[in-house]
């Protein structure tokens, strides 16, 4: 039995067969409309191919890092940098046609996979930056420096791209508050502290790790935050554009997506994930939340009481 305040979604398949009837399964090419806000089960290799051309407007891709994992009975295996470039291109490959013009593209990798990533990007898009964000729980590690950082190479289709830098300010403690005339200088003063907005820079410090008593957390074992996605689904998207995601996972992408009011198409070939991301999906409905993004700013961890008491 989970102790009341466990969240963590973990239904079986069999449990949660309502949940994976609500999948689409496609074999043919299909449109937009009878993909929009979908999950769709299958292999993202099979599946890109049938999705509709010039419809996506953010791609936005966790594919499986470069390293021995078992996700729930698919077992993805480390192998040479050589060959986990060729993988890269191919689903590069198989994406491109599918995005506008003036699409932006994120794709999530540790230190080791970066490089062989960065090197595809750079043969099909323009790379316009490389965002590095902090773990919150770093892996462990007896002979070798922790590794408790990701990055995110960012991508545009073309030199002309979206970019919202005022949606995605984030909100600061000000240790030593500076005034002119008694005022406040470029701060503000609140019952919670004294906060200034200031804008991103490419080093995330303010994610948490999805656990077990937020409500958005899975049994998946890479899991990113919805927070993490809700920083790259405002820069880069306006409302109501198509966000894909070809390696969904338990559905983070998706759920940020449609509680920031854009359309998603989201590609999970393990049935367990489909189940889990329709569930956030279903929940999503009535909680639109986002932990760590309140009030049109991103708050530092632990900063904000009102969503320290969600957790």
């Amino acid at each position: 039995m989970k102790a009341d305040r466990n969240k963590t979604i973990d239904m079986s398949v069999e449990e949660g067969k309502e949940y994976l009837d609500r999948c689409l399964r496609i074999s043919e090419k299909k449109t937009l409309e009878e993909v929009l806000d979908k999950t769709i089960i299958g292999d993202t290799f099979a599946t890109l191919s049938m999705l509709p051309e010039h419809s996506v407007d953010l791609l936005i891709v966790d594919p499986p890092y470069n390293l021995d994992k078992d996700f729930h009975g698919n077992q993805f295996k480390k192998t040479s940098d050589e060959m986990y470039e060729e993988y890269t291109e191919k689903w590069i490959s198989l994406a491109i046609p599918l995005l506008k013009e003036n699409a932006t593209i994120y794709v999530c990798c540790d230190w080791q996979s970066g490089a062989a990533i960065a090197k595809v990007l750079k043969r099909y898009f323009y790379v316009q930056n490389r965002i590095t964000w902090q773990r919150e729980k770093g892996r462990g590690a007896l002979s070798n420096w922790k590794n408790g950082m990701e990055d995110i190479w960012f991508a545009t289709n073309s030199k002309t791209y979206t970019f919202h830098v005022e949606d995605v300010k984030i909100r600061r403690k000000v240790m030593a508050p500076y005034k002119v005339d008694g005022k406040p200088k470029d701060w503000e003063e609140t019952e919670q502290g004294n906060f200034r907005n200031t804008y991103p820079s490419n080093f995330w410090d303010d994610i948490s790790i999805p656990y077990w008593s937020m409500p958005e957390n899975t049994a998946h074992p890479t899991q990113k935050p919805e927070k993490l996605l809700a920083k790259l689904i405002l820069a880069s998207s306006d409302p109501g554009d198509v966000i894909l995601d070809p390696f969904l996972g338990s559905g983070s992408t998706s759920v940020a997506a449609k509680k920031l009011g854009r359309h998603y198409i989201g590609i999970e070939q393990n049935e367990q994930y489909c189940v889990w991301a329709e569930k956030r999906l279903e929940m999503a409905e009535s909680d639109r939340t986002i932990q760590g993004y309140a009030d049109g700013v991103f708050w530092e961890r632990n900063t904000n009481a009102l969503q320290r008491s969600m957790d």
